[in-house]
């Protein structure tokens, strides 16, 4: 599916310039599941903005699905973004005042879908998040684990072939991260889904089928479970 070929990005120019990736080349096939650990600077957040089309790379080729991700306009990588790929921040970023099943239809409201059929879509991610009965509930009526699993949801609801998630578990306790793992894990062997993880955490890195770990910029190192 992704295929990263001697890909580098550089920030600023001359003096100024800081080289955020150096010669990286990675491949992950299909349904796979993916962690990416490194110290703070270490270039995995720069490795997945641009797995995620949000950036794009200095030097270097990535190739999605067979298409060259390199060659594209900025709104053709928008497109390829809105129509394949979900997002999981560490952070939830859900509407506030906007009900769990109302945050889950956002993207199908982008893309003008009828009223009706995204309503049962946004239902459906609830459920296979476990939410069936706090599609009502609003950010604030639910917990943290909650919220992060409407996250989960609103990034699912599109049918994304790539599941990327920053640091999923860090606002979380130990056990309520454990269970978002736990569902990301259920998610990969039952859908198929191909999930791309940045964490900080070895244990939450576990869950994972690969580890591919960073130092300045490079990978250093991967292990597989």
């Amino acid at each position: 599916m992704i295929e990263l070929e001697h890909l580098s990005k550089i920030y600023g120019k001359g003096a100024a310039a800081v080289q955020a990736l150096r010669n990286v080349s990675l491949r992950v096939s299909a349904g796979e599941f993916i962690a990416m650990m490194g110290p703070s600077g270490s270039g995995k957040s720069t490795c997945m903005n641009i797995l995620g089309f949000l950036d794009t790379p200095s030097e270097g080729g990535y190739d999605f699905q067979g298409c060259p991700v390199q060659t594209l306009s900025r709104n053709q990588r928008a497109l390829l973004r809105r129509h394949f790929v979900g997002f999981v921040f560490q952070g939830f970023n859900l509407l506030a005042r906007t009900s769990a099943l109302e945050n889950v239809e956002l993207p199908l409201v982008y893309r003008r879908m009828p009223r009706a059929q995204r309503r049962t879509k946004a239902l459906a991610a609830l459920a296979a998040v476990g939410l069936e009965g706090r599609a009502a509930h609003t950010p604030t009526e639910l917990s943290g684990g909650q919220q992060q699993r409407v996250a989960i949801a609103r990034a699912l609801v599109t049918d994304p072939a790539l599941l990327l998630a920053d640091e999923p578990t860090g606002n979380l306790d130990s056990a309520r991260g454990h269970e978002i793992m736990e569902l990301l894990v259920r998610l990969n062997q039952a859908r198929g889904l191909t999930i791309v993880m940045v964490t900080h955490e070895a244990d939450i890195a576990a869950y994972a089928d690969r580890t591919v770990h960073f130092f300045d910029g490079a990978v250093q190192h991967e292990a597989s479970r």
